[in-house]
């Protein structure tokens, strides 16, 4: 049995084509998504048809992750905090534009965890960020991460969220995070995901970085206007599928930092732009 665990696309479908280029030839024809299907790049239907087709074809297990949340809040929650932002919510307001009602209505039928399991291996449980969080971070040392292996009833856990590629083990179980195909961290620019292949009485991973052609994307934040509808979060875009480093909170906090520095009250959606100016030119070269 084997099978590709993929993670946080944010609707970088040049590079899940690469990903799934490289599955495919591998023989896989199981997929799991682990959730964040669209939110920085241009295009996002692009990867809900592919995502579509895959459906179709394959064998495919999906959840939802907390970018998802984020577009049906949107769309059903009257006091949505984000929907009336200015250009630090540009990136999700340009997503969410992009999403069809056959996208929402699909998201909506996904749980946040669930359990995979296939004859004669041991079970998965899948999730975003933890099985009770879409939004927790499950890092490794981190105490809420070992409490929740310490809990959980499965051997093996899978999660996303973080955009990094690591394994824990604790207490008997073992948690495997696949990177992120998207926006990964810590990656020298790779695009990322996970093999997982059932040999005798276990599970055996095998975390995959991939080059992939990043002037396409960089050209289409330009094409698609999704540079002038969120210059600040399309720059740490930039910078991020470059080089996998710094991401797009440690910057919006350094700009909220910088808000507050100076006694302004702002919320993580409406940051003033030229905290975001001052908060890129410290963090970021680009």
């Amino acid at each position: 049995m084997k099978l590709a665990v993929f993670s946080d696309i944010h609707a970088n479908y040049t590079a899940f084509e690469t990903c799934l280029t490289h599955a495919l030839s591998k023989g896989i024809t199981t997929f799991i998504f682990l959730g964040d299907y669209s939110g920085e790049f241009p295009y996002p239907e692009k990867t809900m048809e592919m995502l579509y087709h895959l459906r179709e074809k394959y064998t495919c297990f999906f959840i939802r992750g907390n970018k998802e949340d984020y577009w049906l809040n949107r769309k059903y929650d009257n006091n949505c905090e984000w929907k009336d932002g200015n250009l630090t919510v540009g990136a999700l307001l340009y997503s969410y534009a992009h999403q069809t009602e056959e996208d929402l209505n699909f998201f909506q039928t996904l749980p946040i965890c669930r359990e995979v399991c296939f004859e004669g291996t041991a079970p998965l449980l899948i999730c975003h960020g933890s099985p009770d969080r879409n939004t927790e971070k499950m890092l490794p040392g981190k105490e809420n991460t070992l409490h929740i292996l310490e809990e959980c009833p499965q051997k093996y856990i899978l999660c996303g969220h973080t955009h990094m590629q690591y394994e824990v083990a604790h207490e008997g179980r073992i948690l495997l995070n696949p990177g992120a195909v998207g926006v990964p961290l810590c990656s020298g620019g790779k695009t990322q995901f996970m093999i997982l292949q059932w040999e005798g009485t276990k599970w055996h991973h095998e975390f995959i970085s991939l080059e992939y052609d990043k002037e396409k994307v960089l050209k289409e934040l330009q094409e698609s206007g999704l540079n002038d509808t969120a210059p600040y979060w399309s720059r740490v875009t930039a910078h991020l599928i470059l080089t996998g480093e710094i991401s797009h909170g440690t910057v919006l906090t350094r700009a909220m930092d910088l808000c507050k520095k100076d006694g302004i009250a702002c919320k993580w959606y409406n940051v003033p732009e030229k905290y975001w100016e001052q908060a890129i030119a410290e963090l970021i070269s680009l």
